[in-house]
């Protein structure tokens, strides 16, 4: 059983030598750990850092492609290096890496495909208090979204199967965490969430960077995943809102026809009749997205079958 840990890298010369060192070095159940650097376009001396620790990969981005794209390489690299399990880590050490064998546990019990790292949230000291209230109620949102009980959707500290892994797509540019907790739901992982400890802040988030424009960029996140693996129930909730709101203005002015002739009451039927026409219009499109859904999931299984065979060529 081979485990990898990525961590991907931006400019982390100061921290990245004790994240490297704090990593577990055996695992009970883990035949081989390795470790993957993806230096994302650092201009400082990052991937020097990580050759003169023994890393056993580099993975150098010729540009800065940001969170998202470091993870998604990352996560490619580590399939084509043949791992089992692969897991990501934080090059800040704001993760407890000795935590790595919790996060591993229900993968080797066969009890999980993906595992997020549950940070105690409220008692993170560097956190402000609207942070702690933003980070749970976006987890609480991703929660229901994905029909998953995961605690933490933010956390970064999380690992996966490589099955799980190379079903993966990130769409996203700006973070992966949100999207590949929907994402591997939607596909039938099974995802779960452990609590895991945290270390002394060494330097401020370089992702959160303004608590409101994350959480617009998360909240589109969300909204995009939603339509993405949950069209049909998308575009029917909103269906099912202008029928009902079009059918409830229709009896009304049904009453008023049979009791009073309709006098004054004709602007309820021409609004009945938008909302009606409206409703099986979105109705119209929750089908057709529900097609296209059914398409994407194609594509989806004729790219993992040519991945798998790029994987099994190159090892």
């Amino acid at each position: 059983m081979k485990l990898i840990i990525q961590i991907p890298c931006y400019n982390e010369e100061e921290t990245l030598t004790a994240t490297i060192n704090s990593l577990p070095k055996q695992i009970d159940g883990i035949d081989v750990i390795e470790t993957l650097v993806i230096d994302d376009g650092s201009v400082d001396k990052t991937s020097d850092i990580a050759n003169w620790n023994g890393i056993n990969h580099i993975l150098k981005l010729p540009r800065h492609v940001g969170l998202a794209g470091a993870f998604k390489a990352g996560i490619n690299e580590c399939l084509k290096l043949g791992a089992d399990i692969i897991v990501n880590t934080d090059a800040d050490n704001q993760y407890n890496s000795e935590d790595i064998r919790e996060l591993i546990k229900p993968i080797l019990a066969n009890n999980a495909d993906m595992v997020i790292g549950a940070r105690p949230i409220s008692k993170i000291s560097g956190f402000s208090i609207f942070k702690k209230i933003f980070q749970k109620c976006g987890s609480y949102i991703v929660r229901l979204v994905s029909s998953t009980s995961v605690k933490d959707a933010p956390s970064g500290f999380r690992a996966f199967t490589a099955e799980c892994a190379s079903n993966l797509n990130i769409f996203d540019k700006y973070t992966y965490t949100m999207e590949t907790i929907i994402q591997a739901k939607a596909k039938g992982f099974r995802v779960i969430s452990v609590p895991v400890r945290v270390n002394v802040s060494t330097r401020k988030s370089r992702l959160v960077k303004n608590i409101f424009s994350y959480i617009r960029k998360s909240a589109l996140t969300i909204l995009r995943m939603f339509i993405v693996y949950r069209p049909f129930r998308f575009f029917a909730l909103f269906a099912s809102i202008f029928l009902t709101l079009g059918l409830i203005l229709a009896i009304r002015f049904l009453y008023f026809f049979f009791t009073d002739g309709g006098n004054g009451h004709v602007q309820s039927l021409i609004l009945s009749s938008i909302l009606i026409l409206t409703g099986v219009q979105v109705g119209l499109i929750a089908v057709l997205a529900d097609l296209s859904a059914i398409n994407r999931k194609l594509l989806e299984d004729l790219q993992q079958r040519i991945k798998k065979l790029e994987i099994s060529t190159k090892q």
